[in-house]
């Protein structure tokens, strides 16, 4: 996802977002650990949406401050 995507959605759909992603990656790992992943980039990729996710939600907290 791209920020500007991200930063559209509201403090619920955020924490959504963060909970189906955390799910993701911890699919993809245990994939990874018994080499059924298919693409490898995959966690690079989900681990990057998790902080990107992450930041927005920090930066709305400080910013209802």
């Amino acid at each position: 996802m791209k920020p500007a995507e991200i930063r559209e959605l509201s403090m619920a759909e955020l924490n959504q977002k963060l909970a189906d992603l955390r799910d993701e990656l911890f699919n993809l790992r245990f994939q990874h650990a018994i080499n059924q992943l298919d693409n490898p980039l995959r966690l690079q990729v989900v681990r990057k949406d998790i902080a990107r996710v992450k930041t927005v939600i920090r930066e709305k907290e400080l910013k209802a401050q």
